[in-house]
């Protein structure tokens, strides 16, 4: 039997090579500066990844090809978990029929006069 890794053989040292150094180094200051999330760096798709690490009904993941893409995302998640979980005056949000009519929802009863106008035959409003 023969061949580098026989037993008896001395120890052979072996160039490793070091894939993306940078962005996996990046990756890692991502990781420690975050503390809600795990940053990854993904050598296969070359895509920055963050997990978060806060209990909620589903994962959160985002992912970006920068590291400084991937920051917005991860601040844009936060924002959206911050204002699912602050909670609403009063129980909901109430609408004044003011704002209903602003919004392009209003019903039937807030059309004012030129709703309740009927077109004669002759196509003329009455």
């Amino acid at each position: 039997m023969t061949g580098r890794h026989r037993d008896g053989q001395p120890y052979a040292s072996v160039y490793q090579r070091v894939w993306d150094g940078p962005a996996r180094a990046e990756a890692e200051r991502l990781d420690q500066a975050w503390a809600d999330w795990t940053v990854l760096y993904s050598l296969g798709k070359r895509v920055f990844y963050a997990v978060a690490s806060w209990d909620g009904p589903q994962l959160v993941v985002v992912e970006d090809v920068t590291s400084e893409g991937l920051e917005e995302r991860m601040q844009d998640a936060e924002m959206v978990r911050l204002l699912q979980t602050t909670p609403t005056p009063r129980g909901g949000e109430e609408r004044s029929p003011v704002e209903s009519r602003d919004r392009g929802t209003a019903g039937p009863q807030d059309r004012g006069p030129a709703g309740r106008r009927r077109s004669s035959p002759g196509g003329r409003a009455a």
